[in-house]
């Protein structure tokens, strides 16, 4: 039975996907499970499994090709099996990746297009365009360039592109939009004094999360609660693990147990805002924004709050790993109903945090230092933490957002409480 190979949806938002790498070729026999291709999304690089077995045909997508999610781009018959009629694949056209973008942009289907050789190029599409009275002279543009130069008012036929074939790839649009130093009123070079040296061309994971913190603050009614929590017994409760586990435990395994157990005790702080309604999510899922050398992204550990402390530990590991390997995998990234961002390990005393939808709120995490704070009624040097409770005013309201922070605030001050 013939098997469809589609570009995966792999996230939300996701609406392409690059294909990187084919793992065979056509003709190839391939086994349920066994890796088949290599995805580039704007998040990660993930390896997807063949979804049946048998030969792979009608390929129809080649390394480099920026697919929308959804289409088919193989099929995988059974052995001895020959598609035909209404449910053959689309003949796989031999072209390269800027011929078939042309072609996309355009509409055309690449089997109409008779190469001068014996595989399609850029100008064998335009020349059947121009063949068909197409509209001729549009600047050859990734969609993305495209979006970017029509939001900042740019005429793509001006840039110089620094893709194949002079493609204007988005960071040519990005470049252009910065404004270029004017001589002085005597004819002198501009001082450059205060003026950027150059500009630097930004990855697709840092333009997708730009994009979307962007999206987050103009659209989300932050508002903001901080509290000063004792980190005493926090201290104490790490040296104590770290002497009965394995694997190394750290304070954001710490964090990660007590707001599980807060989060089960004040559901609300765990739902969601999706189409102008209040979603409750029946699991705790606790997103971990990690820094990657490409900018930031949020692994998930599912079901934080029915994990051991080492369990924790271990599944943090794992994920921080992967993520600065860039090696995340889809379910790694999805389903989070909560987040931490931890810049302790920096030496930060406080700071705000941006709600990442659709989740109701995220906690921002400071260093631990020690400060002189009142003691039954006297000066004392104690060791404080600083926590930032950042929430989208459309799920929860002040008085729940305090009731879950003083609850966190007490199970970290007392964690002999998660027992209650």
């Amino acid at each position: 039975m013939t098997k469809d190979v589609v570009m995966p949806v792999l996230g939300m938002s996701q609406e392409t996907g690059t294909l990187l790498e084919w793992r065979k070729r056509p003709g190839d026999t391939v086994t349920k499970g066994e890796p088949l291709m290599e995805i580039e999304t704007d998040k990660t690089t993930v390896e997807i499994e063949a979804p049946a077995s048998g030969i792979l045909a009608n390929v129809t997508a080649q390394p480099g090709d920026v697919i929308p999610v959804g289409q088919t781009i193989a099929r995988i018959l059974a052995p001895g099996e020959v598609s035909s009629g209404e449910d053959t694949a689309p003949v796989a056209v031999d072209a390269t990746p800027i011929a078939r973008r042309v072609a996309a942009e355009h509409a055309l289907d690449l089997a109409v297009v008779k190469p001068r050789g014996g595989r399609v190029q850029k100008d064998d599409v335009l020349a059947y365009l121009a063949a068909q009275g197409s509209v001729m002279g549009r600047a050859l543009a990734s969609p993305k360039a495209r979006r970017l130069a029509d939001e900042r008012g740019l005429t793509l036929n001006t840039l110089r592109g620094s893709g194949p074939d002079g493609a204007v790839l988005a960071a040519d649009v990005l470049a252009a939009s910065v404004p270029e130093l004017l001589p002085g009123a005597n004819g002198e070079p501009p001082s450059d004094k205060g003026a950027a040296s150059d500009t630097m061309a930004v990855s697709r994971v840092w333009r997708v999360m730009a994009e979307r913190v962007t999206q987050a603050w103009t659209t989300i009614p932050h508002f903001y609660l901080l509290r000063e929590v004792n980190a005493t017994h926090l201290i104490d409760w790490l040296e104590e693990v770290r002497g009965r586990f394995s694997q190394k435990i750290t304070y954001t395994d710490l964090l990660v147990k007590v707001t599980a157990a807060a989060l089960r005790r004040h559901p609300r702080l765990n739902a969601s805002w999706l189409n102008g309604t209040i979603v409750s999510n029946p699991h705790i899922h606790i997103g971990l924004a990690v820094a990657v050398e490409d900018g930031l992204v949020v692994p998930v550990i599912h079901h934080a709050d029915t994990r051991g402390l080492g369990q924790l530990a271990t599944r943090r590991a794992e994920l921080v790993a992967s993520a600065q390997a860039g090696k995340l995998a889809p379910d790694d990234l999805s389903g989070g109903t909560f987040t931490i961002s931890n810049l302790g390990m920096f030496g930060v005393d406080a700071f705000n945090a941006i709600v990442n939808p659709p989740q109701a709120a995220i906690l921002a995490v400071s260093r631990i230092a020690d400060r002189v704070v009142a003691l039954n009624g006297q000066p004392a040097v104690q060791p404080m933490m600083t926590l930032s409770l950042s929430c989208d005013h459309r799920v929860v309201d002040g008085a729940r957002a305090a009731r879950f922070l003083q609850t966190l605030a007490e199970l970290m001050e007392h964690p002999i409480r998660l027992l209650d």
